[in-house]
């Protein structure tokens, strides 16, 4: 099985894609939009103090009768954020994700935020070393 640094080598944006934490809900939304993801990673400078979804943006803007122009990020993004470490493997990661109910994960090394995985991209990895597993199998038995 990978480790999440392996991972996050093969994965389309190699760049954190962050916001400030005092930009309004609507930025973030822009952002999310742009590059077709559903979650930023809220950062005051280097530091992790947030993760916004539009799991946040449902509940706690339009479910709350918030406006997005006007509710900064800090107001509605999750500040107990779950992270990830280069060296865990995707088997860990999943884990991670199934048990705490979340669907994106921040990968931090030596205090910083350097990646973010989603479910789909653990998913899609389980799936591909299942295959390689079964792959290995059919040629042993019939070898």
């Amino acid at each position: 099985m990978k480790t999440i640094k392996q991972l996050l080598d093969n994965k389309k944006y190699k760049e954190v894609i962050s916001i400030a934490p005092h930009r309004p809900v609507f930025d973030a939304l822009v952002v999310l939009a742009e590059y077709k993801i559903g979650a930023l990673v809220i950062l005051e400078g280097d530091k992790l103090v947030g993760i916004f979804s539009e799991r946040d943006y449902a509940r706690e803007v339009v479910l709350q009768g918030r406006s997005s122009k006007t509710t900064p990020i800090s107001e509605i993004m999750t500040t107990n954020v779950i992270s990830s470490k280069l060296t865990d493997t995707v088997d860990q990661a999943m884990s991670v994700m199934s048990e705490k109910r979340i669907r994106h994960l921040p990968v931090v090394d030596n205090g910083k935020v350097i990646g973010m995985l989603s479910i789909g991209d653990v998913v899609k990895e389980t799936i591909d070393y299942q295959q390689r597993l079964i792959k290995q199998l059919e040629s042993y038995i019939t070898g």
